[in-house]
């Protein structure tokens, strides 16, 4: 049996977090700058050059993409549970709120056009994310507003001086266009607000208990429930639970994006992203292993993104409704987790990805089970859901879960098989027999490598660590860093166990009643020195290991339910 993990988060970074709570339980509004000499002290690996006077770019970018692009106009950031909530508190009651969005966090929020954002929070996994992303913009905000008050900046982008500018600033010239890939023609009225004033985020949180999350969790399950019921009752069906995104699964179901390629390889033809131009034609000559149908599943959702693309995306909802395959949206009254709920016995064999066609494919016509398939939840809302759900469907079949990771160890594009996880939330180490297996995997990943027999740690939030808690794990063998796992897996205990998740234990899930398999994608670096996601995206590349994980939970659903189906007595069970 693994020994327990020792301790590792700095007391920095308690203190940090500490600080937060304590602050956030006033009625009142809460000034981020009381946070800043905290936030800086606890040497985030995401935010090592908090004290710098230069900006720190790669925190910088990393924290506006995933922050609403409003934030850069707002002064107060109001954190509710649900609509529910935040009318209880007299706001969102004048019309003028509008819906604003961040590139790299789905999390619901609106803007009222003057200084105040509301925030939709699914747990206080959210506030851990929340607050250091608030205060790391601030701080890299002002450090641009102190360097920029010695800089003339002109009246147009075209006259404006990059090299010199970004000497000023203290940045490199590659940094300076970093920063003008994510805000485009709005630089330099960007620059102009940074120039102007200072940023002073304040922020208040409405209601934080327990309750509140589950009270809103509810609302989001029932809205789910009620989406699927005219096609599927979920409460009399067996649910094999997945939390992936929300494009791979359906494309691997589909076939839709394979049936259009033509048009999909001549929009790449006609656009201008050169970039999937140069990638078709050498995956045509075969001058690189990629994936064809990986590639057609990327430009599909571009396409369909685009308003060219606007009748295919129709056509693409017709069709998956006819192959029992259901997108349900999130209710604007709550949360933003879209949910799919996919009927196997709807599915067509010969729409399925070559990769997905298994041997007597054509029996999971007799199954009455579905896929329940949810955009993957940050942190402890992860556990919330999953208490839901499992408490309403017939029966748990399967908990599957694919998402993205920090690896000490490896290479991003990489994909980790966990089968030792210490969670942060619960300081339980938890044991569990992975159902997939590098084998599972390999076959159909091109650029990284399968690592099985891993050991993971779910920490509260991204920014909460150093360089001296990723050590301390690595020297445990601890290679990947995510923040699902534990909350999944205390979610799985309860589901298993007649009592609620223990603390501070190491837990045995071996023998669950169900199947349980944890596949992550590696996205981050923290200990090497290169830039990784902490300012970018996978993109088209990370289409790789997403694809190969999908293929391996869909495969692995399609066999049990093939072996159910071949079970002698079947029929005695439906």
């Amino acid at each position: 049996m693994d020994r327990k993990v020792p301790q590792a988060a700095s007391e920095e970074i308690e203190l940090y977090v500490r600080t937060y709570y304590s602050l956030l339980r006033s009625s009142e509004e809460v000034q981020i700058k009381s946070l800043v000499e905290a936030h800086a002290a606890m040497e985030s690996l995401l935010h090592a050059q908090a004290r710098a006077d230069a900006p720190d770019m790669s925190a910088f970018i990393y924290s506006l993409l995933r922050l609403p692009e409003a934030v850069s106009a707002a002064r107060l950031i109001i954190l509710g549970q649900s609509r529910e909530v935040f009318d209880r508190h007299g706001v969102l009651t004048r019309a003028e709120w509008q819906p604003a969005a961040s590139r790299a966090r789905r999390r619901r929020a609106l803007f009222d056009g003057r200084e105040t954002l509301a925030v939709f929070i699914a747990s206080h996994s959210d506030i851990d994310d929340l607050i250091p992303l608030l205060t790391a913009y601030q701080i890299e905000w002002n450090k641009f507003h102190q360097r920029l008050a010695r800089v003339t900046l002109p009246a147009a982008e075209a006259d404006l001086d990059r090299p010199a500018l970004a000497e000023h600033l203290g940045l490199t010239l590659d940094d300076l266009d970093r920063l003008w890939r994510v805000w485009g023609a709005a630089l330099l009225p960007h620059l102009r607000a940074m120039q102007a004033a200072p940023k002073k985020f304040a922020v208040r949180l409405l209601e934080s208990s327990l309750t509140d999350y589950r009270r809103a969790t509810l609302a989001w399950y029932e809205h789910v429930e009620c989406a699927a019921a005219p096609h599927i009752d979920l409460r009399r069906r067996p649910v094999y639970f997945v939390s992936s995104n929300t494009h791979s699964l359906i494309n691997l179901l589909s076939g839709f994006a394979l049936r259009h390629r033509a048009e999909l390889l001549a929009w790449v033809a006609q656009s201008r992203h050169a970039d999937l131009q140069a990638e078709w034609r050498d995956i045509e000559s075969r001058q690189v292993p990629s994936s064809a149908e990986n590639f057609l599943y990327y430009v599909l959702k571009k396409y369909a993104a685009a308003p060219e693309g606007q009748a295919l995306a129709a056509a693409r909802l017709a069709h998956e409704v006819g192959l029992g395959l259901h997108r349900i949206p999130s209710s604007p009254a709550t949360f933003e987790v879209d949910a799919q709920v996919v009927a196997l016995n709807k599915l067509r064999p010969a729409a399925l990805d070559l990769r997905l066609r298994l041997p007597g494919i054509e029996a999971l016509a007799a199954s009455d089970a579905v896929i329940l398939n949810i955009d993957y939840p940050l942190g402890m809302a992860a556990y919330l859901i999953v208490s839901q759900v499992a408490s309403r469907v017939a029966e748990l079949r399967g908990l599957y879960v694919m998402g993205k990771a920090a690896t000490l160890n490896g290479v991003i594009g990489d994909v980790m098989i966990p089968t030792v996880i210490y969670d942060e939330q619960s300081r339980n180490t938890y044991l569990f027999d992975n159902c997939f297996r590098a084998k599972d995997v390999t076959p159909h990943l091109t650029y990284g490598t399968a690592l099985d027999n891993q050991k993971a740690v779910t920490v509260r939030g991204t920014f909460l660590q150093n360089a001296r808690y990723a050590h301390v794990f690595y020297k445990e063998n601890y290679t990947s860093i995510e923040m699902e796992g534990g909350p999944y897996l205390s979610a799985a205990f309860e589901v298993a166990r007649p009592k609620r998740y223990p603390s501070d234990e190491i837990v045995n899930l071996y023998n669950a009643p169900f199947d349980l398999g944890l596949l992550h994608y590696a996205s981050d670096t923290p200990l090497s020195k290169g830039r990784n996601l902490g300012a970018g995206n996978l993109s088209y590349f990370g289409m790789d290991p997403t694809y190969a994980a999908s293929i391996a939970i869909l495969r692995r659903i399609f066999a049990l339910e093939l072996g159910r189906a071949a079970r002698p007595g079947r029929q005695e069970d439906m």
